[in-house]
């Protein structure tokens, strides 16, 4: 008995696309899959931040003294004998609190805890601590002088008694939190980088995406239909393209003082979209001006289908490879203006960011402490340029004049 063949499914858009040229082209491309990789590390760490595995607490909460190095990074005798003084000088004051259990409950460093809740026994070793520091600070070299390193290094170890270390895993978030040392605050400048992710990917996807969209469709309208439309998108992105994003920032920013929105990311957003859908739109309209005079689209237009379905279906979907180079593009630039206006103080406020890292800097840089600056450089970096490899390698695959 034979058996009747069974009929099988048309292959998908989606696995059509896998399948296509491009794919296997971006797929060869080891630079491309590497930049991809660290773009979805970051992506991964912004989605930690959204799901509060990381909370905005953490990034503003003190975990030691001010200007710690990171890495492991060597301070002078100096400055290890003021980071000594601090702490001892933290834990004495809750233990003379008139609530003294509660304050003792309450203070913390990250992982760093008093090591007992007894205001008498913490005052007693305090004493003792503070006998050790009276005699270091009588000798003027605290590094050459063998007597005075011995001191410090006694110091250093009995501060260490005043407080829990921690162990397993709080030990190595501990070590997380404190591998890029502190700023002026006293603040983690690991987490405020980490923390600093979620703003930048927010605003780079939201913008991007946002920017790629209204773009490509005010363009694709303007290059397919023509006439009166196409003069309407030339007058509206001719108008918006003269107005400077960082003044139109400004009087968004006045305009949405003292609203629901004041402090928040919204006259960012609308900033940036209402700056970077010209570029999109030029890109798109030039090309569906190209478009529409190929054989298919005229074949399209002879057999009765209508101008839209043409437009959604045959031309901005052959536009796809100029819409992912856009958003990479875009993507990018919103990132940098944001660093630049945060810099500036008209940007991001009330969380950090890495343009507010790089403003709050200026004070550590004139001091000679570098560190939360590069980090939030470091980061910034490898992301754009992450992106930037990505938006070649995108073009490379699917832009058929590449192909």
């Amino acid at each position: 008995m034979s058996s009747t063949p069974q009929a099988t499914s048309a292959p998908s858009w989606w696995s059509k696309f896998l399948q296509g040229r491009g794919v296997r082209k971006f797929k060869r491309d080891k630079m491309a899959i590497g930049s991809l990789v660290v773009i979805l590390v970051y992506l991964l760490c912004a989605l930690a931040v959204g799901l509060n595995v990381l909370e905005k607490e953490d990034a503003f909460a003190r975990v030691g003294p001010g200007w710690t190095p990171g890495f492991g990074g060597t301070q002078n005798g100096e400055k290890r004998l003021q980071d000594a003084e601090f702490r001892i000088e933290q834990i004495e004051r809750a233990a003379a609190a008139t609530q003294a259990e509660d304050a003792l409950k309450a203070l913390n460093f990250g992982a760093l805890v008093p090591f007992s809740n007894d205001p008498e026994v913490v005052s007693a070793r305090v004493a003792e601590a503070w006998a050790i520091f009276n005699a270091t600070v009588e000798y003027d070299d605290l590094e050459e002088d063998p007597a005075a390193a011995k001191l410090l290094l006694d110091l250093e170890s009995k501060v260490e008694e005043l407080y829990t270390q921690p162990t397993g895993l709080s030990s190595l978030v501990h070590s997380l939190r404190m591998s890029l040392g502190t700023d002026l605050q006293g603040r983690s400048i690991m987490f405020r980088a980490l923390y600093s992710t979620k703003v930048a990917v927010q605003i780079g996807i939201i913008s991007a995406l946002f920017s790629v969209l209204l773009g490509t469709l005010l363009g694709a309208a303007a290059g397919y239909f023509g006439g009166w439309v196409d003069h309407l998108v030339i007058w509206l992105y001719s108008t918006f393209s003269s107005i400077p994003w960082i003044v139109l920032l400004m009087v968004l920013a006045s305009a949405f003082r003292g609203g629901p929105f004041d402090g928040t990311l919204i006259p960012v957003y609308a900033a940036f979209c209402m700056s970077f859908w010209i570029s999109p739109c030029r890109v798109i309209r030039g090309e569906v001006m190209k478009l529409k005079e190929l054989e298919y689209v005229q074949a399209a237009s002879a057999m009765g289908f209508g101008k839209i379905q043409i437009l959604l279906k045959h031309i901005i979907p052959n536009t796809a490879h100029l819409m992912f180079i856009n958003f990479s593009l875009l993507f990018v630039g919103a990132i940098k203006a944001e660093v630049i206006l945060s810099f500036l103080g008209l940007g991001v406020k009330g969380q950090p960011s890495w343009g507010v890292m790089i403003s709050q800097a200026k004070a550590e840089v004139l001091n000679g402490f570098f560190w939360q600056i590069g980090a939030a450089t470091f980061f910034m970096v490898i992301l754009v340029l992450a992106f930037n490899i990505l938006s070649d390698a995108l073009q490379d695959a699917f832009d058929p004049k590449h192909v």
